[in-house]
């Protein structure tokens, strides 16, 4: 299996400030990128960069957002794994791919970000059949986590935080929680994608208790039916 299969292809860019999530989170990362822009005038002072971050909480609010940010904001290339092709590999080779992977990351001086990092980093305590793999596998991304360079980004994200292995949790510098968002936060994200739409289109109902995610889905779904029915009336009165 070749990196291109381990690997998703997504070149989206995004700017930190167009991030929605709690001010607490944003600066955080808005320090950490800073460290990485100054980051050989702290070498001088033997100060380390943050470059290991957890992103976790609730689906849809935000985490591969945020990676995507980060790597724009430092112009980083992003390297966004696949991590079901890699589980669905021979259990053997589950540890050879997060190599290849964290060398890819290394060589290319990129942001590496591992989605559902749950998968390849449960806890060793865990009652599995595979333990003795999964042992090893935890024991390979310790190693990996250990000697990544701080000119390079590790982010990892997870829905389910009490999962992951306490000594890779350790690794981390940084985490962050990502909650639902409250109904304030969903009208300022609602008043920005409503925005491209034609003003008669824009005042329709809103749904809140909602992930970003899932109120991106209905924005989507409710404005194609807007305008496909105003497109089939326009199209009925010319004939």
């Amino acid at each position: 299996m070749n990196l291109y299969e381990l690997t998703v292809n997504d070149t989206e860019k995004i700017a930190i400030q167009d991030l929605f999530f709690s001010d607490e989170n944003k600066a955080v990362l808005e320090q950490t990128i800073k460290e990485h822009l100054y980051i050989e005038e702290l070498k001088k002072y033997k100060l380390q960069v943050d470059n290991k971050i957890l992103l976790h909480g609730h689906s849809g609010c935000g985490k591969t957002t945020t990676a995507k940010a980060i790597a724009t904001a430092l112009n980083k290339e992003i390297i966004i794994v696949n991590l079901s092709t890699i589980i669905n590999a021979k259990i053997g080779e589950t540890s050879k791919n997060v190599k290849a992977l964290f060398d890819k990351a290394i060589r290319e001086n990129a942001v590496l970000f591992l989605d559902e990092f749950d998968q390849i980093a449960k806890s060793r305590e865990n009652d599995d059949k595979d333990v003795a793999e999964m042992k090893r596998l935890v024991n390979t991304i310790i190693q990996l986590i250990d000697y990544f360079p701080t000119n390079c980004l590790l982010i990892c994200a997870t829905n389910f935080y009490n999962s992951i292995d306490t000594a890779l949790l350790r690794r981390f510098q940084i985490k962050l929680k990502f909650e639902m968002p409250t109904k304030t936060q969903l009208d300022l994200y609602y008043d920005k994608i409503l925005n491209i739409f034609p003003i008669h289109f824009q005042d329709i109902p809103r749904k809140y208790e909602v992930s970003y995610a899932e109120a991106k889905d209905y924005v989507n779904t409710t404005m194609k039916g807007l305008i496909i029915a105003e497109l089939e009336l326009l199209k009925k009165q010319k004939v």
